[in-house]
Parts: C-alpha cells; sequence; structure tokens
C-alpha cells in the first residue's frame, strides 16, 4: 500500500503539479479527529457548549438503553430542552428531580395506585415505617374505588387519638385536593417533623358533611407483635404490620403462649395494612404442617405458584379466633384467608379492606425503588379478595358509642366465644 502512494506522488509532481506539505495533512489530520470527538458527542446524547443556548450542558451517565426496547424519546428530549432553558426562574430547575417526576409519570402511566417509584428520601421513609418508626401522624393509606383512603390509624397515634377511622376517605390534606395524587404525594404531604401540624379533610361513611381533623405530627414507634394474657388460658396476639422484624418478634409471643401453656388464642390483625409476603407465609405456617399451601400467586399469564409452609408449626392445636376489619389489608388478609381456609378458624369483625396484589420491590443503585404490582395473590381455596375483602364469619361493628365508650365490642365477641 504504501509503495503505491508513493508512485501516485511521484506521478503527479510529473505532471506539474506541486506536492502538499507535511504541514498540509496535519491539519487534515486534526480536522479529521475534531470531527470524529464531535461524532461522538453528539451520538452520546450531550448538550453542546455552544449553539443556540451555550450555557447549557448536560451530561449523561451510566445510561443503558435496552436492546429490544424500540420508542422515540425525541418528544421527551424536546420536552425537557424546552423546560430547561424556557422556564423563567432557571434556577429552579433540577435535573434529578425533572428525572424522578418524569421515572413517577412513566410509572403512574400503567394506572395501578400500587406500582409507583419512589425517589430516595420516600423510599428511606417507606422502609422506616415499615420498620415501625417514622415521622407523621400514624395512618396507612390506600385506594379504593380511585379515592384516597385511610387503611388504617395505628393505635397511640395522634391520627387514632383524634378518632380517625379504617376506610375514611381524604379529600384533602391542607387544602389541597387529593383527587389527582399518587400514594406517594399524599404520604409526603401528610409526613413531616414532629411537632408541625396538618389538617385532613375526611369523608366518613354515614356522615353527611366532610369532617375536618386537625393532627400534630410525631415521631411514631410501633411494635409489630403485642402479646397479652387475656385470662382462662387465652392469649392475645396483636400484629400491626409484617416487616423485617416481625419474625422475631412473633416467635417471642408463640413461646409466651407455649411456655404459658395456652390453648386458645385470638389473632387480632385490624388495622394491620401488610407489609412483606414471606413474613405473612412465616405466620400462616405456625399453625399447619410442614409442606402446606399457605397462600398462591397467579402471574398474568394465569400460571399459579404454590407457596408452601417450610418447618412444622408450633400452634396447630392452639383453638384461634382471627379479629379483621377495613383497615385488615394486603398480608394482614393472607393470614386471615389461610387460617379460615386450612383451619375453619372463624373471622370476626368487619369486612377487610381487600387488596389482592403483590408487589416486587426494585431497589435502584440510588436509593430509590420501584414498586411494580407482579402477581395476584389467592388463598389456599382460591379466593381472590381484590376489591371485595373477606367477609367475617360473625360481622360486628362499632358503634358511636361503642368509640365514645373506648369499647371493643369485636374483641369482646371473640373472647365470648373462645371461651
Amino acid at each position: 500500500m504504501n509503495e503505491k502512494l508513493d508512485l501516485q506522488n511521484k506521478e503527479s509532481e510529473s505532471k506539474g503539479f506541486k506536492r502538499p506539505s507535511k504541514d498540509f495533512y496535519l491539519s487534515f489530520l486534526i480536522l479529521g479527529v475534531i470531527l470524529f470527538v464531535l461524532g461522538l458527542i453528539v451520538g452520546q446524547n450531550f448538550v453542546l457548549p455552544f449553539g443556540v443556548n451555550p450555557e447549557r450542558k448536560i451530561t449523561i451517565t451510566g445510561e443503558k438503553t435496552p436492546a429490544n426496547i424500540k420508542v422515540n424519546f425525541s418528544p421527551f428530549w424536546e420536552a425537557w430542552d424546552s423546560v430547561t432553558k424556557n422556564y423563567l426562574e432557571p434556577g429552579k430547575v433540577d435535573p434529578q428531580k425533572l428525572l424522578y417526576g418524569a421515572i413517577s409519570g412513566m410509572v403512574g402511566a400503567v394506572g395501578d395506585p400500587y406500582t409507583v417509584f419512589l425517589d430516595p428520601n420516600e423510599n428511606k421513609d417507606f422502609n422506616s415505617e415499615l420498620e415501625g418508626t417514622y415521622q407523621g401522624v400514624g395512618i396507612q393509606l390506600g385506594f379504593r374505588d380511585s379515592k384516597l383512603v385511610i387503611i388504617a390509624p395505628l393505635d397511640g397515634t395522634p391520627a387514632k387519638n383524634a378518632g380517625v377511622r379504617p376506610g375514611d376517605v381524604i379529600l384533602g390534606i391542607d387544602d389541597k385536593d387529593t383527587s389527582n395524587l399518587t400514594l406517594p404525594e399524599a404520604v409526603k404531604l401528610i409526613r413531616g417533623e414532629p411537632g408541625t401540624k396538618v389538617k385532613l379533610l375526611l369523608k366518613r361513611e354515614g356522615r353527611a358533611e366532610p369532617l375536618e381533623v386537625n393532627l400534630e405530627r410525631s415521631t411514631i414507634k410501633v411494635p409489630s407483635v403485642v402479646f397479652e394474657n387475656k385470662g382462662n388460658g387465652i392469649a392475645l396476639i396483636k400484629l400491626s404490620r409484617f416487616g423485617e422484624s416481625t419474625k422475631s418478634e412473633w416467635d417471642k409471643a408463640v413461646n409466651d403462649i407455649i411456655n404459658g401453656g395456652f390453648k386458645k388464642m385470638i389473632l387480632d390483625v385490624r388495622n394491620n395494612p401488610g407489609g412483606q409476603l414471606d413474613v405473612a407465609e412465616y405466620i400462616v405456617s405456625e399453625f399447619v404442617v410442614n409442606g402446606t399451601v399457605v397462600v398462591q400467586q397467579e402471574t398474568s399469564g394465569g400460571q399459579k405458584i404454590s407457596k408452601k409452609s417450610e418447618r412444622e408449626g408450633r400452634l396447630q392445636n392452639v383453638d384461634t379466633i382471627v379479629l379483621i376489619n377495613k383497615g385488615s389489608a394486603s398480608a394482614s388478609e393472607i393470614v386471615a384467608g389461610a387460617l379460615r381456609d386450612l383451619k375453619r378458624f372463624k373471622l370476626i369483625g368487619e369486612t377487610s379492606f381487600g387488596k389482592g396484589t403483590v408487589q416486587a420491590v426494585n431497589e435502584l443503585p440510588d436509593g430509590s425503588a420501584l414498586h411494580i404490582t407482579t402477581t395476584k395473590w389467592l388463598t389456599p381455596n382460591d379466593t381472590w379478595v381484590n376489591g371485595s375483602g373477606l367477609k367475617p364469619d360473625i360481622e360486628v361493628k362499632f358503634t358511636e358509642e361503642d368509640f365514645k365508650t373506648n369499647k371493643d365490642p369485636q374483641l369482646q365477641k371473640a373472647l365470648e366465644l373462645i371461651k
């Protein structure tokens, strides 16, 4: 190849052409390198530091585009460009917040209130709440018929002490309408520093006018398992959530039952909004033989996955009644439904919340997380509670007088039946 180039150069000189200098070739090489680098920059979605808006420069890091996804992102980048370039107060435009907002909008477009994106702060708060320690007013939120509702007020919290009830619909939070809020947005508005206040506008069943409740935020600390000796050989276990510490707390309560010689028990999952699926499976397994199907999951394609107990239950011979109400959701419904199917235990109280889906949690590298609905869950006898809840075998409702005098007719009924 070098020999051919030499021959061509000699031929050109013989015809009167002047051979280009070395400086000419060097300049040409430099120009080629510059064009190559500029091509790489444009190809990597950089905004050049010159042109229409020289002060803007965006660096995209960690980009990973799935090979099987074919979506035209031009409208997105045009919108991004327009916002960052034209917004009145450019100093308030935070690229990270724009990114999180875009992800939230994408996830929200699915149309499922339990498929959500949590930014790092929201995810930290979620995990703290699951462990029973956070700052707020002590309520668990959910959606029913596209309305933001209180699943449960937690015992000993500002919400519970103020008379907030399961099933109350939240119309407003500090005068902000809730009709278009996502779950994380509503949680963020209600949470806050201890000592600060939040106002909720509630719609309550049986009440014509909305109810306004002013709550002072505090640090919420709630154990997930509480054991109580009710006398006459009857144990009461109150389960308030299904978190990381619940298994060890449950084991301690079960040891108290065994060591105390209790043969009868009331399991209270009222106002329990749920939590981790594996913890619910662990609780149900305490009452059955090893290898028993305790819950089923069903995929979008209709495939059923049976989850079986992996140990011998220590409470197989303990007669049990389960208390449920409107605040019993998700994992607490798994436990109540399974114990009725497998052990014929009676459910006393009110119809449960009715959340029959399972969310997989994808923790992202920056501390944010995606909660994505992946399967339905079914009781061992194929019951899907979504939207309808578990109906109690014996319905017992609170009256206004019960609330005023702090009576518990549901627990009282269970004590009468289990003697």
